[in-house]
Parts: structure tokens; sequence; C-alpha cells
């Protein structure tokens, strides 16, 4: 049975991921600070390991990724997918610690759960495994009032770019998806924020096309690596000119 570990795997686009995956028979690692809704995820299901943590904790994440190992016995995907909006507006609104909290978030839990998984995917048997981190559209092309989201995915760009080259060697291959507006609580909190302002809605998907593609990455054999993936609402304004 192939393994992978979810972060933010709660709500949102992890909880949708997790439930493609355990429908298409794999082991699931469901990693998130509420232990609540993991469970609830968990439920009856033995191939699923609630893992309650902070992807800002280096140590806890450490914890984490070995009880995922003494659980299931190897990692075959992380998908590297927890993440924060922070606030929005022009950057001279925008609160330090919003900052502070966007980028420990989307950068340092990133880069550690990322290390984490490399060094129990390069030293298993046999050896090697896959990374997937969660871009966003925001990696090319901002969205307004979007800052420190921006920025952070851009960062995230510059990880998937770099495990890919370290990662040769040891048989882990890393690809990123850059998925635009699934219909998660994030779109939906900035379409109640855009309706306050009069604004459209934003066009949306169904977040289980963004699950599915994560799966499709996920299925690849040891020697195909989808590198960029972008999956997003057709109708979104990302391919043209104002």
């Amino acid at each position: 049975m192939k393994t992978i570990l979810i972060t933010g795997a709660s709500s949102g686009i992890g909880r949708a991921t997790a439930e493609a995956f355990l429908q298409a028979g794999w082991a699931v690692g469901a990693l998130a600070r509420r232990m609540d809704k993991l469970q609830d995820l968990a439920a009856g299901r033995d191939t699923v390991l609630p893992l309650q943590c902070d992807v800002t904790d280096p140590q806890a994440i450490e914890a984490a990724f070995d009880a995922f190992m003494d659980h299931f016995g190897r990692i075959d995907v992380l998908f590297n997918n927890a993440g924060l909006f922070g606030h929005s507006g022009t950057i001279d609104t925008v609160p330090v610690d919003s900052w502070l909290q966007v980028m420990n978030t989307n950068i340092n839990g990133m880069f550690l759960c990322a290390r984490a998984a490399f060094a129990r995917m390069r030293h298993q048997t046999p050896q090697g495994g896959r990374i997937i981190n969660n871009g966003s559209l925001s990696a090319y092309v901002p969205r307004e009032g979007s800052v420190s989201y921006t920025m952070s995915k851009h960062a995230v760009t510059g990880l998937t770019r770099t495990l890919s080259l370290d990662g040769r060697d040891f048989d882990i291959a890393c690809g990123q998806i850059d998925i635009g507006n699934a219909l998660t609580e994030m779109v939906e909190d900035l379409n109640t924020r855009r309706a306050a302002e009069g604004l459209p809605q934003l066009p949306s998907m169904d977040v289980a096309e963004a699950a599915s593609s994560v799966l499709h990455m996920a299925q690849m054999p040891p020697s195909t690596n989808v590198q960029f993936m972008t999956v997003m609402a057709t109708k979104m304004p990302f391919i043209g000119r104002g």
C-alpha cells in the first residue's frame, strides 16, 4: 500500500486530497493543528493516521514524521500543503505580526516538512519518494491585496526547483501544483470580502478537482514527474490582457 503524508489535512484542499487518496487505496498521514477534525477524518478508517502538529514547530514536525514512519514503515509522497493567506490589503496596511505568521507557515513550515520528508526518503529502502508542494497562481500573477501570500508562494517555487535538483541522486522527485480558486474556506472568505465591497464573486471550481490533480501527480511512476501543474477555474482572468 502506498503512503502519503498531507499537511493542512483538516480542511480545504488538504481534507479533499486526503479523501481522494483514501478512495484510491492509499494510507494517509493527516497532519494539522485541529485534532478534532483529524479524528473525524479518521473515524472508522484504519488507513488514516491523525497527526496533530503545528508545521512551524521543528521538534513537533520531526516527531510527527517519526510517528508516521513507525506506523506505516515508509513515506512515498509528501503533499506539502499547509498555508495561510493572511491580511488582505496594500502593503502599508499589513500588520507585521500577520506578515510574520504567513512567512512562518508558508515558508518555514514548507521547508521543515520538506526537510523531514527528504531525509526519510533518502534513507528508506527502497530509496526515494515524491514531494508535491502546493504553490499558487500567485507564484506567477498576484491577486490584489495579497503581498504576504504572493511573496511566500514565490519562495515555494524556489523550494520546488531546488528539491527537484537536489533530489535526483536519491530518486526523490519534486513537483508543484498551482491551484486557482478551488472553492475552499479561503476562497469563500475572499468572496465575502468582495461582496462587502460590491465586487463580483470569484470564478471557482470544485475542490475535488484540485485533489484529483494531486492524486494524478502522485501516481506517476518514479521515472516520471509532473514538474509544474496549473489547475484552475476556467473563467479566472489568469490569461490575457486587461
